[in-house]
């Protein structure tokens, strides 16, 4: 579908969508490069808190993952107020609140929608140096990769909800609520 769309020729726009990146990224000047990424998925644990935390922490780290920091997120949220009752909406805001402030990072806002699912995510600004993103489309043989995360853990936590698996899905959850923050930090080095 995105073919179909006029192709940005902006000489200030470093990463945009034609790399199928995490995030897009905006040189500002010559020392500061706007980061922009936004994500948001259905639950994939019953725990609404961990839910949140899950949802944010996958916004955040996309900002790390173009060698970023995050500054500011917003709030994305789809939801059945008829359906389920608003602590579930408050645990999965306070979930990804404690994320945005772990980051560093300040919670300015968001946007709520009648939904008939629970959807939850971030809108994300960071910043990085324009020298210093990180891009897939910079990748080539032998480059050394950093797993953020279990190789799986996706899979798992879905087939644990479906309950067709148990054994250690704590820990591959409890990997998708952390932050991508010390492997973006590694690469600074």
């Amino acid at each position: 579908v995105l073919c179909h769309l006029p192709k940005v020729t902006d000489p200030r726009l470093l990463v945009g969508i034609d790399t199928a990146d995490d995030a897009g990224v905006y040189q500002l000047n010559e020392t500061t490069a706007l980061i922009q990424t936004v994500d948001f998925f259905t639950p994939i644990v019953d725990d609404p808190y961990l839910f949140g935390q899950i949802a944010a922490a996958n916004s955040l780290s996309d900002v790390y993952a173009m060698g970023g920091k995050p500054l500011t997120a917003m709030n994305i949220v789809g939801f059945p107020l008829g359906k389920l009752p608003g602590e579930v909406l408050k645990a999965i805001l306070q979930g990804g609140q404690e994320k945005v402030t772990e980051a560093g990072a300040v919670l300015v806002g968001g946007h709520t929608v009648a939904d008939d699912e629970p959807k939850y995510g971030l809108s994300v600004t960071g910043i990085a140096h324009p020298s210093r993103i990180l891009t897939n489309a910079g990748a080539k043989a032998g480059d050394i990769l950093i797993l953020t995360k279990a190789i799986g853990t996706g899979v798992l936590a879905t087939a644990a909800r479906a309950e067709l698996f148990s054994p250690g899905v704590e820990a591959a959850v409890k990997g998708m609520a952390e932050l991508n923050r010390k492997a973006a930090e590694v690469t600074e080095e």
